[in-house]
């Protein structure tokens, strides 16, 4: 089992401190001061709390990092993303997470995600398979596309067998992505390994549920922008003996949930008592794998592997490092984290079939060179602004639903590139990060 404390011991700001100097960056070091005592408070694995004022809720440490600031705008994002309770057969707790849910100090979040317990009550798992198949079609067809929202794809089901679709080989048991065409055909068509072709519908999917998640594209109700929006399913099976029992085998853990509503608090009670006891020895490997998978692997990507940096070492006992992070989330330099969101409303926007308008498009990288300038400053600024007004052209010279060309690929590359470096070398300023990444990095 991963160990997943440290001994608790005096902290010191003093490293951190030098670090951000170096690098230009500005701490409160009263608030670095707070947190850090704060969190040295807030270790216990079940230690939940709400804020009674607004009736959110999640584990003390998530709690540390929300803001309700925006609590409005995530509630009303909410339900478009929101699955509905049918009493006694579909109980829901719809939250927040990834940077939504640390919105106290990541100024700049990339996307609108959000997590979903459905507790599905039915006399047997296939019964509760259907009924999840039921819901999540009706909710694809419900939200294909509005004036404000448009659904890109949405994960269901696990392939029975091997398959080539457009191209490429997906093993038996990897998870079935939907465009909103398939969704609409109720089945996804491909090839078997000789060529035969062959169609898996939606309810050989419900069969082996999987991985649940849907993915739109919305224009945000607030901010009067483009932003992606998701909702992660964690679908459990309750039985007439009340035995609860994960659809996809695993109850995912809460440390990094923010529920929206008090009202759901008696089903989240429910099912985290069947949540492993070593729910957060298993948090922190997930968190690891896929630390190294955004540090190890192309595409690397070191504004992601910050985030989940800074999830598994709040966790850890490495408040000095999570403490480091925390800073530089709140730097309004980290407005280049959206960079990710625009690129990959770029990549929904290409695909065969898709809708988005491209003006709509062309003004969200007009807004994100617009902040860029306002927070950066020099040669830094120069230099990613005028990536960014190269891919901005070439945009504007392309058809929504159609390939991105050679050019259009090699500027995205270019702006990916820049952006990563800029987290790389803030990351880095803090020798005891940099020896993680540098340890992470070395060849299995």
């Amino acid at each position: 089992m991963t160990d997943t404390t440290q001994p608790k011991k005096e902290l010191s700001l003093d490293s951190i401190l030098e670090s951000a100097a170096q690098l230009g960056m500005q701490i409160n070091a009263d608030e670095a001061r707070r947190w850090l005592n704060a969190i040295q408070t807030a270790q216990g694995d079940d230690d939940i709390t709400m804020d009674v004022k607004t009736g959110v809720f999640g584990h003390r440490i998530s709690m540390l990092d929300f803001s309700p600031a925006e609590l409005a705008r995530f509630r009303e994002i909410g339900r478009l993303v929101e699955f509905h309770d049918t009493p006694g057969v579909v109980e829901t707790a719809l939250a927040l997470s990834g940077s939504a849910a640390q919105s106290k100090i990541q100024t700049h979040p990339g996307d609108c995600d959000y997590f979903e317990r459905v507790n599905i009550i039915a006399p047997t798992r296939e019964e509760a398979c259907r009924i999840l198949s039921e819901i999540m079609r009706e909710k694809a067809l419900s939200t294909l596309r509005g004036e404000t929202y448009q659904l890109i794809e949405v994960k269901f089901g696990s392939y029975p067998f091997e398959v080539v679709k457009e191209g490429q080989t997906l093993r038996a048991g990897s998870p079935m992505a939907w465009t909103a065409n398939e969704v609409e055909a109720g089945g996804i068509v491909a090839e078997l390994p000789d060529g035969a072709p062959v169609t898996i519908t939606w309810e050989d999917a419900a069969q082996n549920p999987g991985w649940c998640k849907l993915d739109w594209v919305i224009a945000d109700p607030i901010h009067q922008r483009l932003a992606n929006a998701s909702n992660m399913l964690d679908v459990t099976w309750e039985a007439p003996d009340g035995a609860i029992t994960p659809l996809d085998g695993y109850l995912d853990a809460y440390f990094q949930e923010i529920y929206l509503e008090a009202e759901s608090a008696p089903i989240f009670s429910k099912l985290v008592k069947h949540v492993s006891p070593d729910v957060l020895a298993d948090y922190v490997a997930a968190m690891e794998k896929q630390v190294q998978q955004y540090l190890r692997y192309t595409p690397q990507n070191y504004g992601k592997a910050a985030k989940r940096m800074y999830n598994l070492f709040r966790l850890t006992g490495r408040y000095q490092e999570a403490a480091f992070l925390r800073e530089i989330f709140d730097e309004p330099t980290t407005i280049l984290y959206q960079v990710w969101s625009l690129i990959r409303t770029i990549d929904d926007a290409f695909k065969p079939g898709a809708t988005i308008p491209l003006d709509n498009l062309l003004a969200e990288t007009d807004h994100l060179i617009v902040a860029v300038i306002q927070a950066l400053e020099g040669e830094k600024e120069t230099e990613i602004v005028r990536y960014l007004l190269r891919l901005r052209d070439l945009l504007s010279r392309q058809q929504v639903g159609e390939t991105l060309t050679e050019q259009a690929e090699a500027a995205r590359a270019e702006v990916i590139n820049i952006v990563n470096n800029f987290f790389y070398e803030k990351m880095a300023g803090l020798p005891t990060i940099k020896a993680y990444m540098d340890e992470v990095q070395k060849p299995a």
